[in-house]
C-alpha cells in the first residue's frame, strides 16, 4: 500500500508542467504494487482545489484513492516530531500536515509516494520514499 501526499495529486489536478508527467507515472506505477492511500489531511488540502465536494469526491474516485484515518500513534508521533522541528529552529507553521502524513506513512509502514524529500527524509528516515531523483 502507498500512501500519497498532496503535492503528487495537485500535480495532476493543476496540470502542473513540470511535474504532472513524473507524477501521472508514478501513480499508475503505485497502483500496480497495491492500493493508493490519502489521509484525511490529504483530503483537506486537495478540497481548496474544489468548489463542491462532489467534484472532490469524483477525483477522489477517478484517481482511485482510498481514505484511510490517521492512526493515534501516528497523530501522537506527528506532535513529537513537530516539537522536534521547532526545537531545532523551525519556524514555518504549515508543517504540521507534512507531519500527520509522515507519521501515519512511518506508523503504518506504507510506503510514501511524494516530491517533499528533504522533511520526509530528516523527521522519518525510516520512511521508504518514492521521489523525483532531484
Amino acid at each position: 500500500m502507498i500512501l500519497v501526499d498532496t503535492n503528487v495529486l495537485l500535480d495532476l489536478v493543476t496540470d502542473d508542467p513540470n511535474w504532472a508527467d513524473w507524477s501521472i507515472a508514478q501513480l499508475e506505477a503505485a497502483s500496480l504494487r497495491g492500493p493508493l492511500l490519502i489521509n484525511d489531511v490529504v483530503y483537506a488540502e486537495l478540497a481548496v482545489r474544489y468548489g463542491r465536494i462532489e467534484e472532490l469526491e469524483a477525483f477522489v474516485g477517478e484517481a482511485g484513492l482510498e481514505i484511510v484515518p490517521i492512526p493515534r500513534a501516528a497523530l501522537f508521533l506527528a506532535g513529537k516530531v513537530f516539537m522536534q522541528y521547532r526545537r531545532s529552529g523551525g519556524s514555518r507553521t504549515g508543517v504540521l500536515p507534512d507531519f500527520f502524513i509522515g507519521a501515519q506513512a512511518a506508523v503504518s509502514q506504507l510506503t510514501l509516494l511524494t516530491r517533499d524529500v528533504g522533511r520526509y527524509r530528516t523527521y522519518f528516515p525510516s520512511l521508504t520514499l518514492i521521489t523525483p531523483g532531484i
